[in-house]
């Protein structure tokens, strides 16, 4: 009787064991709409031959991450809306923002993940479906927050084909020079026109894509990430890199990087033309919030504000003004709602020590500088 007890209970482990597993597997995907209109809210300078600089802030969900084609669909609607417009010439350097290569961890999981408001119940979503792919994360892990740190490693190289995929294409369908925004992965680099993840620390990196949708150099990994991100992603502090494009030569700077003078200054030792810079703000309504500053970073106590002096709009307009007097500039903002976490802000061009925001919008906006 026990030996016949035991062999049930064992069937039923099983059995349920192979059912969790089978679950893990599927993926159905639910109903997708999504609002596809985007508003030119600056417009400055006269068309010529030198090229131009375009910003795309896009107003991104989860749910636009469901699958590649979803996200190529939106991001290239909004392209054409700039070509219909004249924005787009094969001179024309087109900038995305902060961190929406990032979201990719989010591709290819089960709807419920989609559809939970908390981004904590879309943690615990991702971890219940891919339990082997977490667990063998976290053993890796570093960092002072470890479970982050998991679930971007878990999904890196998914993360990384799937970034190279969807904007290289982007880059080649246009015939433009893509900036693709920013993603984080551990260690990440480009060998013989592939880029690959490490197995070092996350870093917050950008690339970007030739008109033929090929990569030009190697990531820019961000030099300074701010509070919120820097317990488990870490500051790279090799020398920037400046790319050759039709508009010119490029720089590029992540997120807050564009605050700190001693960053345009190396860019300009080696005659950058223009720089882009990708940005994200989290929290609805932030932008016109208090300062929050860029605690526990010994650079920032060289900053001229202190945190809360001013708003977020205008910390991030005095600051990159008063390091970049001079070069062709643009700061392109991540806008959307990703679970209870907003993304917020308002793009803006540098010029001639001068700044241009142009309309200011809640819906998705483009902003283009004729060089």
């Amino acid at each position: 009787m026990r030996k016949l007890l035991a062999s049930a209970l064992a069937l039923v482990m099983i059995a349920a064991v192979c059912g969790y597993g089978f679950w893990t597997q599927q993926r159905p995907e639910g109903h997708y709409l999504s609002d596809l209109r985007i508003e030119l809210a600056l417009n400055h300078g006269v068309p010529g031959e030198h090229g131009n600089l375009l910003g795309i802030e896009p107003v991104l969900y989860p749910s636009d991450y469901q699958n590649l084609q979803r996200l190529h669909r939106k991001l290239s609607a909004y392209f054409e809306q700039a070509r219909e417009q004249g924005l787009i010439n094969p001179r024309t350097v087109v900038v995305l923002p902060e961190h929406i290569g990032t979201l990719l961890w989010a591709r290819g999981e089960k709807n419920e993940l989609y559809q939970v408001t908390q981004y904590r119940e879309a943690w615990q979503w991702l971890e219940l479906s891919n339990p082997l792919h977490y667990g063998l994360a976290m053993l890796g892990a570093t960092g002072d927050d470890r479970r982050s740190d998991a679930h971007l490693r878990m999904k890196a190289r998914q993360m990384a084909d799937d970034y190279q995929q969807l904007f290289g294409s982007l880059a080649r369908e246009f015939g433009v020079t893509l900036v693709a925004g920013s993603i984080v992965l551990p260690a990440p680099y480009v060998e013989r026109g592939q880029l690959h993840v490490g197995n070092g620390p996350l870093f917050n990196s950008s690339l970007v894509f030739a008109s033929d949708g090929s990569v030009l150099g190697q990531p820019q990994r961000q030099r300074y990430p701010d509070s919120e991100v820097r317990r488990y992603i870490e500051g790279d502090q090799q020398p920037l890199q400046v790319l050759q494009t039709p508009a010119g030569r490029l720089g590029v700077l992540v997120g807050s990087d564009s605050w700190y003078p001693q960053n345009y200054q190396q860019l300009a030792d080696q005659s950058a033309q223009l720089i882009a810079n990708p940005v994200f703000l989290s929290g609805k309504g932030s932008w016109h919030s208090p300062w929050r500053g860029n605690r526990h970073q010994q650079a920032a106590g060289t900053l001229p504000l202190a945190k809360g002096d001013v708003s977020e709009q205008d910390a991030w307009r005095q600051l990159t003004l008063d390091a970049n007097p001079s070069t062709p500039a643009i700061s392109v903002f991540l806008r959307g709602q990703f679970w209870e976490l907003g993304a917020d802000g308002q793009g803006f061009i540098s010029q001639a020590g001068e700044q241009l925001a142009g309309n200011p919008s809640a819906g998705a906006r483009l902003l283009n500088l004729w060089l």
